[in-house]
């Protein structure tokens, strides 16, 4: 990252909610404790994280989640585009390069492999763990809609959701109450909203530590159900 974005009120706002531009850019690495489950996971034939590891370079989409799927010592391993399963030792156990290209057909319309949610999950917590550094990349075109409003234009090398979505915060708190975004590599029509439930702080550290994601109707309601996947961040830790 060459330069850091000029931060509208909303985005400043945010960032000192989330620790400060000091701690996210001398930070190097994120260390979280992860749990998911929800529709999404039976859709794709997945099973649930349950108390998973999670860790990144906070700058870059470099990221490793453990366990992948039923196998308790295989990690997914994702490298911007690409992604990889790993044994305990670091040993490559398959590799897919450009994985972002064989979404979101053929037979992954019904289920996933290791490499598919390895792909999925490792951005999917990136972007949501990492989000107060995300605010500023000058790659991402940041815009101020209304107070507490924020659009985001990401560019096609940084693996997200979607090319554009929507971040609301809280106008007194500048703590994130919901993302809404497509889920493009589940399905084009896949429009969610990522409501945000819950707030802890460890260590000085406040971060968003329960999320619900559910469709969302054509006038931005964020239905009650199904819930798509269920969120939540036991730990979250920030190293330099």
């Amino acid at each position: 990252m060459s330069a850091i974005a000029p931060l509208s009120p909303t985005a400043a706002l945010a960032l000192a909610a989330y620790g400060g531009a000091d701690l996210w850019l001398k930070s190097r690495r994120l260390r979280a404790v992860v749990s998911a489950s929800g529709w999404a996971f039976t859709l794709k034939r997945r099973p649930a994280f349950e108390r998973a590891e999670f860790e990144c370079d906070i700058a870059r989409a470099h990221c490793r989640l453990t366990p992948i799927g039923r196998q308790a010592q295989v990690s997914g391993v994702l490298r911007d585009q690409d992604v990889e399963l790993q044994d305990a030792s670091g040993q490559a156990l398959a590799q897919r390069r450009d994985a972002r290209r064989f979404f979101p057909f053929g037979r992954r319309t019904i289920w996933w492999d290791d490499l598919d949610m390895s792909w999925f999950a490792c951005y999917a917590f990136w972007n949501y763990l990492t989000l107060p550094r995300l605010l500023l990349n000058p790659e991402v075109g940041w815009s101020e809609t209304a107070p507490g409003q924020l659009r985001a234009e990401f560019p096609a090398h940084i693996p997200t959701h979607s090319r554009h979505q929507r971040f609301d915060f809280d106008p007194a708190s500048g703590l994130l109450r919901r993302h809404d975004y497509c889920a493009d590599v589940v399905a084009p029509i896949a429009h969610a909203a990522n409501v945000v439930l819950r707030h802890e702080c460890q260590n000085g550290l406040t971060f968003a530590a329960h999320r619900r994601v559910t469709p969302i109707s054509p006038w931005r309601r964020a239905l009650p159900a199904p819930v798509l996947v269920d969120i939540q961040v036991h730990e979250l830790v920030l190293e330099g």
